[in-house]
């Protein structure tokens, strides 16, 4: 790993180690697992304005999106036009479409210090101490290769595909009646990503993932009724 990666690594490890340190008399074997469920609450609450800013946009984008698709009916031969219109109502209304990216985005450094934290045998010259965390038997430093040897893994992807139903019902309930096929279709399957993802990251980088999701899912549902 270059070396201008460590400060964030080792920075990561001290949090979480430090936090499973602090609550395993509550939480006994389970602190690293509980650990990185705390941080990853923690993170979205930092991201919390981001997400805000993306629920606005979310909204302004139902709202738009019949004017957009007036203007490309109208100027379907001119692409510049259509983009040049587009651009002049998001400038008007204020937003922009790219408003609801803004947390998955601003999550990626964070997924991938996880995911690095749990791939690498020694952190800030020591040895991890982390990767001898596990959750009912699954250590959380290893990969999809156990699935069939403890239930954690069959229950995190159980957790998953639950999480990702949810939302995917969300965002088909939520799309405009102009919405193309192709959208319906990519609303309906992008949330099983998750899933697909899960099974090549580490057990760690997977809990990240089930409660950054299941996080967004609540958020979405409380704030866009």
């Amino acid at each position: 790993m270059p070396s201008f990666l460590d400060p964030p690594i080792s920075g990561a490890y001290h949090l979480v180690n430090g936090l499973a340190t602090a609550i395993e008399p509550l939480t006994g074997p389970y602190a690293a697992a509980v650990a990185i469920v705390l941080c990853t609450v923690l993170v979205r609450l930092l991201l919390l304005p981001l997400s805000l800013a993306a629920i606005r946009g979310e909204k302004s984008r139902a709202t738009l999106m019949p004017e957009i698709r007036k203007i490309q009916e109208r100027h379907s031969k001119n692409p510049e036009r259509i983009q040049r219109e587009v651009a002049k109502l998001q400038s008007e209304s204020g937003t922009t479409l790219l408003a609801g990216c803004l947390p998955m985005f601003a999550q990626l450094p964070f997924f991938w210090v996880m995911y690095s934290l749990f791939t690498t045998a020694i952190v800030a010259g020591q040895a991890n101490q982390l990767l001898a965390g596990t959750i009912f038997g699954a250590p959380l430093g290893l990969h999809w290769p156990l699935f069939a040897s403890t239930p954690a893994y069959l229950g995190l992807a159980v957790l998953l595909v639950v999480v990702a139903f949810l939302s995917s019902r969300r965002q088909v309930r939520h799309l405009d009646e102009t919405a193309s096929p192709m959208a319906r279709r990519l609303a309906r399957l992008l949330p099983f990503g998750t899933l697909v993802t899960a099974a090549f990251i580490p057990m760690a980088a997977g809990l990240y993932l089930l409660t950054t999701t299941t996080w967004t899912l609540a958020e979405r549902t409380i704030l866009l009724r």
